[in-house]
């Protein structure tokens, strides 16, 4: 059943009481809790895993259940839910019994924001990337934003923070229509391509939800989308035809906001900026990826809309950590680098192999990819296969498809199939245990190793490391960060990454250790 959301009004925080987040160990419903926290409100949560986050909500006051029981909800006036929990979860079902305001988690997030100005960023890749450059870019202006972000930014270690200054930047996710809710001031949207299509049915609907998010801008806001992009190309127009503000970036020539001169290495990437033919100079970011330049670039522009200074966007850039589970740099073990890249759509993995493919050099890449969805990796197998192709070596786990019923011929066993590798340089294993060895067999000195797919594969980073160190002989090396992992520009070693949410995920599919996988918010 697909639930039904309530538009952003006058409710406020405040108005919502006692509040209970279902699932709060997931990354967005972890950030809820946090702002609700650090704005004074009485926060509890349930989760049936003890995630390392929690100790940070119980830190700022909260009560955390570590089991779902309909006794959680006594003294509870509101009760905060995401797409990942189901409509007939026994305290979703008990909170509607008692009458209890029940608000998805976006509703809730929509009440905080009641009387900011909003920042929204979508788009089907580098959302949560974006919305973590906005946000430093705003902070280093001295506005002090309030921001929840589908992921933490490295160096603040969170994704929610609430701030004093009026704007509030938020990640805003399409995947279940719920970004729908917000009302922004600023609406950016990095790109429009095919996914969700379980909840959207084909891309001309998906499309539209992109055209209606950005018609919820407030008259006197702007909406800022990407040249380079086919969808926000098709948006820009229709929406400019309609009298709108609309501002893009990229590096077409008809930009606004004109990217030229983009050199990206495994140290960093630099671009020039112009709009309007006046040249901005030069940014520069301590982390790879010409798409990390295009991210960077629709932070830049909405700071010049804004009116804040530039230099507080170059400053920032200039420094930016990344973020956890975006080209996350775990260790450094026996001569191997290992990675973790949150990637599961094929153009964002495409990206994502390529910048890895920089920082290899004369080494090989292997890939350990968990798929996300059935009907994803089916409809798009091709595209996938083709994208793991770039690497050397292919390691292939189940999909990770919570609720989903696996029909004969579709999963990773046709994926593998499809990859256009030799049989000797790419492998299923059926079991999350075998994934490490598999590894620990094939890698090599010099070559670089990634963790990418869905939720459940961030956690095998640590293993790899461990399997890799006891291979050697004698005492195991401990995993190290990298030296490359902690400076702040380019001409310097890249700074390590960090972790995140993104499509909301239930348990079920390949399981992480312990039998269960994250549930994200």
């Amino acid at each position: 059943m697909t639930a039904q959301f309530t538009p952003a009004g006058t409710l406020t925080a405040e108005d919502l009481g006692a509040v209970h987040l279902i699932g709060v160990g997931g990354v967005g419903m972890l950030g809820v809790a946090r702002l609700l926290l650090t704005r004074g409100i009485r926060v509890s949560g349930s989760d049936l895993r003890e995630w390392p986050s929690l100790a940070g909500l119980r830190a700022l006051g909260g009560t955390i259940h570590l089991s779902h029981e309909v006794t959680n909800l006594d003294g509870v006036d509101t009760v905060v839910y995401s797409s990942a929990i189901p409509q007939d979860h026994l305290e979703l079902v008990e909170a509607r019994r008692r009458g209890l305001r029940v608000l998805h988690r976006s509703e809730a997030l929509a009440a905080a924001m009641t009387g900011r100005r909003a920042v929204a960023v979508a788009g089907t890749h580098g959302k949560t990337t974006t919305t973590s450059m906005v946000t430093m870019v705003l902070q280093q202006a001295g506005v002090d934003p309030s921001f929840v972000i589908g992921g933490e930014i490295s160096e603040v270690g969170s994704g929610a923070h609430h701030g004093t200054g009026e704007h509030f930047v938020v990640e805003a996710d399409e995947s279940d229509r719920s970004f729908l809710i917000y009302r922004p001031y600023v609406s950016i949207i990095t790109n429009v391509e095919a996914d969700h299509l379980n909840t959207y049915g084909d891309y001309a609907t998906l499309e539209a939800a992109f055209v209606e998010f950005a018609r919820l801008t407030d008259p006197d806001g702007f909406i800022i989308t990407c040249a380079d992009d086919p969808g926000g190309r098709r948006l820009a127009e229709s929406l400019r035809a309609e009298g709108r503000q609309v501002f893009t970036y990229g590096e077409a020539a008809d930009a606004d906001l004109r990217l030229t001169e983009i050199v990206s290495s495994a140290r960093g990437v630099r671009y020039l900026a112009a709009i309007d033919g006046r040249s901005l100079g030069e940014f520069r970011l301590p982390v790879p990826g010409r798409h990390m330049g295009l991210n960077s670039a629709a932070a830049v522009l909405a700071a010049y809309l804004l009116e804040l200074p530039l230099e507080a966007a170059e400053a920032a850039l200039a420094v930016f950590p990344g973020v956890r589970r975006r080209f996350e740099r775990k260790g450094v073990v026996d001569g191997v680098l290992v990675y973790d890249e949150y990637a599961y759509h094929p153009t964002s993995m495409t990206l994502a192999m390529q910048t890895l493919r920089e920082v290899a050099g004369d080494g090989r890449l292997i890939v350990v990819f968990q798929p996300y969805r059935l009907y994803r990796t089916r409809d798009n197998q091709a595209e996938i296969a083709e994208a793991l192709a770039i690497a050397d070596e292919v390691v292939l786990l189940e999909v990770f498809g919570p609720g989903e019923l696996r029909q004969p011929g579709e999963g990773s066993a046709a994926l593998i199939a499809a990859v256009d590798l030799p049989a000797e340089q790419k492998v299923f294993v059926d079991s999350w245990e075998a994934a490490p060895v598999e590894v620990a067999r094939r890698a090599r000195s010099g070559d670089v190793v990634v963790t990418m797919g869905a939720p459940p594969i961030s956690l095998m980073g640590d293993e790899l490391l461990a399997a890799l160190g006891a291979r050697t002989a004698g005492p195991a090396p401990t995993a190290t960060v990298d030296p490359v992992a902690t400076a702040p520009a380019i001409g310097d070693p890249v700074p390590g990454g960090t972790t995140a949410g993104g499509d909301g995920a239930a348990l079920g599919g390949t399981a992480a250790p312990g039998g269960t996988a994250p549930m994200a918010g």
